[in-house]
């Protein structure tokens, strides 16, 4: 999740196949650049609140604008491969990857605060501010109660990104654990959880608080997402946890990219299927734009 993109647009570029490339295994945060451009994305149309597709957005993309590809990381290496294909566990960030929108900036949108909370997103993501600070001054400048929460979800319910739903059952068939880690509040990952089948146990986020009377109270900020660097943790507290010897991390932002570390994940995929971050892309060790690539990869 990353960057400041409205809440009806999202990029796409057109999926790449997956072809082994000779070109060795580079760490994630090696710069990679090509030199040549193309550009392409989608905007999503605008509907109204009560006809959202709780399954799949794919089919609200339209309208042709554009997208910089300019990366020699669209084709995995045989060193990525093995990761992918040996991995125990895979890690997936939520909004703007395994859903089409930032829970956040819909639910400040619903509670009539959208603009700013948006434009406080785009600068914590990018990494320009600490997590835990616009965490806190976004959630400030609408105090979501209990009963906003509830009826947002009712009313907007998840949109979860093309093919995820293809890509998890693929990856629990092939043996391999499943998490979401998220920056975002459990009361609206509970929904999305559910709907790809992945255990409560097996969610990473965060948790609002509310009163006695459903009056916004805050978050809890013992969670490891809570604050910059959480991803990162939570993946290490996975892996210890499991004893996986191998384990990927999927995203879109610069919190996502945080978890490739030592103790961390030992690959970091960038999604750029709804948001594109030029900087995040630039530096994964393998990035997609379809869920597809990542399907097919597993055969």
């Amino acid at each position: 999740m990353e960057g400041l993109v409205g809440s009806s647009q999202v990029t796409h570029i057109p999926p790449t196949h997956c072809r082994q490339s000779l070109v060795p295994f580079v760490p994630a945060l090696s710069l990679k650049f090509a030199p040549s451009s193309y550009r392409c994305h989608f905007r999503m149309k605008n509907h109204p609140n009560n006809s959202f597709n709780p399954i799949v957005a794919s089919d609200q993309l339209l309208e042709e604008t554009s997208v910089p590809n300019q990366y020699d990381n669209t084709q995995p290496s045989k060193g990525v491969l093995k990761l992918w294909r040996n991995a125990n566990a895979v890690c997936f960030d939520v909004d703007s990857t395994v859903c089409v929108d930032e829970g956040i900036d819909e639910l400040a949108e619903f509670c009539g605060a959208g603009k700013a909370v948006a434009e406080w997103t785009a600068r914590a993501m990018s990494g320009s501010v600490p997590f835990e600070e616009a965490l806190a001054a976004r959630l400030s400048l609408f105090n979501p109660s209990q009963s906003q929460v509830q009826e947002f979800l009712e009313k907007r319910p998840p949109r979860l990104s093309p093919g995820i739903d293809e890509l998890v059952k693929k990856l629990k068939a092939n043996d391999k654990d499943v998490f979401l880690i998220s920056g975002g509040f459990r009361q609206m990952i509970n929904p999305v959880a559910s709907m790809l089948s992945i255990p409560p146990v097996n969610i990473f986020a965060n948790q609002l608080l509310f009163g006695s009377s459903g009056e916004f109270l805050g978050f809890d900020n013992s969670e490891p997402t809570s604050r910059s660097g959480g991803k990162a943790k939570a993946v290490q507290q996975i892996r210890e946890a499991h004893n996986y010897k191998s384990l990927v991390m999927i995203g879109d932002g610069a919190t996502d990219l945080e978890a490739r570390k030592p103790g961390g994940a030992d690959l970091f995929v960038c999604y750029a299927g709804v948001q594109h971050r030029a900087a995040v892309a630039a530096n994964a060790d393998w990035l997609v734009f379809d869920f597809k690539d990542l399907i097919s990869c597993l055969d």
